[in-house]
């Protein structure tokens, strides 16, 4: 945790132009301090491998200290909490991203360390069938107790923000601009439920001005945070298929939902699995297989499966299941005469257990 000092002059050091994270992490990791930066001679930084006279010129210690000072009175007066990259509470994964903000604005209950984490993204103009795979696909992961991070938007973002409040899952919300504000305005009445498991982070202060490229800035975020970025749904062009690039840039999974060649909304999401920028995603299985969180649970101790309790449902699935060896989900489903949508839980509890395993292509078998 920074000292109230260290925290003004790094909240200085955000405010100088043409200064990006990746420069003021090799210049905080060259002078040990924000404050020893402003108090050093800019001759003497831009001898600093990448830094240079020109991403320094702008530097303003009287100016750029007065905006701080604003911005640590909002932090104070509105109890905000931050995290700086050096810090222990910073997340994980974020910081091995090489351009993490160095510190970022944080508001709710959010507890990230040890947790298993995918960013969901998409199209503003989600279909009735991204709905549907957005909403099953959070219900079927939901027993493995994921971290669900998205942007608010409209469409698919609060399509996964609503699901995951449903499933009673930890979400978080990557925002645009500070926390003083909400966008869009229409979503304001999930801020208390995210706020009770999850929250909002944002490196943007209460100032900043509403600009769309903020949007863009905030994707490395969302894509940073997590294990990997599931794109639901895409036109050709979109801020889901540069955070699907962001993902990929930092070496994460990334997933794409395919559609039909003829769907506006799907063309996206076909082009990055036709590009082999994104493996194709049919059900929460693929995930687990793709991500070895299958293989995380078997490692834990399990009874001996002759002693597993199965409710009714689950002893049809199982005889099903040992008559046939594997078999699809949808099969499943139809051969037990048990909806899909139920039978993918009734599934992903029996994997709990220690009963089944799921295979690509949503596919289970008896373990």
């Amino acid at each position: 945790m920074l000292s109230k000092n260290e925290l003004r002059y790094t909240l200085a050091l955000q405010r100088i132009p043409n200064l990006g994270d990746i420069s003021t992490k090799k210049l905080l990791r060259k002078m040990g301090s924000a404050e020893a930066i402003f108090n050093e001679k800019k001759s003497n930084l831009a001898k600093i491998d990448g830094i240079g006279l020109l991403r320094l010129k702008e530097i303003n210690l009287k100016q750029q200290l007065e905006e701080a000072d604003a911005e640590l009175e909002f932090i104070e007066k509105n109890n905000i909490e931050y995290s700086y990259f050096k810090d222990k509470t910073y997340p994980e994964k974020l910081k091995h991203c090489i351009d993490g903000p160095i510190l970022f604005f944080h508001r709710g209950n959010i507890d990230l360390v040890g947790k298993k984490i995918i960013s969901i993204v998409g199209t503003r103009k989600i279909t009735s069938y991204g709905n549907a795979f957005c909403q099953n696909l959070i219900e079927e992961l939901s027993p493995l107790n994921p971290v669900i991070v998205s942007g608010l938007a409209y469409g698919v973002d609060i399509c996964a923000h609503k699901a995951a409040i449903e499933n009673n899952l930890q979400n978080i919300a990557c925002l645009a601009h500070g926390l003083n504000q909400m966008y869009p305005k229409d979503h304001k009445k999930y801020v208390a439920k995210i706020e009770e498991n999850g929250g909002f982070i944002t490196e943007f202060w209460s100032n900043d001005a509403f600009d769309r490229n903020n949007f863009l800035k905030r994707n490395r975020i969302i894509a940073g945070l997590s294990e990997a970025t599931i794109v639901i749904e895409s036109a050709e062009k979109g801020g889901s298929l540069v955070t699907a690039d962001i993902a990929n840039s930092y070496n994460r999974e990334v997933f794409a939902v395919p559609g039909r060649a003829t769907d506006s909304q799907s063309r996206g999401c076909n082009n990055l699995i036709k590009q082999q920028k994104a493996q194709l995603l049919t059900s929460a299985a693929d995930i687990i297989y793709m991500l070895d969180w299958e293989l995380k649970e078997a490692q834990k101790p399990k009874q001996t499966q002759l002693f597993v309790e199965l409710d009714e449902e689950e002893k049809v699935v199982f005889r099903f299941l040992k008559e046939k060896e594997k078999e699809l989900l949808d099969i499943i489903a139809l051969e037990c005469n048990i909806p899909a949508y139920k039978t993918a839980s009734i599934l992903m509890n029996m994997e709990l257990k220690g009963v089944v395993r799921p295979l690509p292509g949503k596919l289970f078998q008896l373990v």
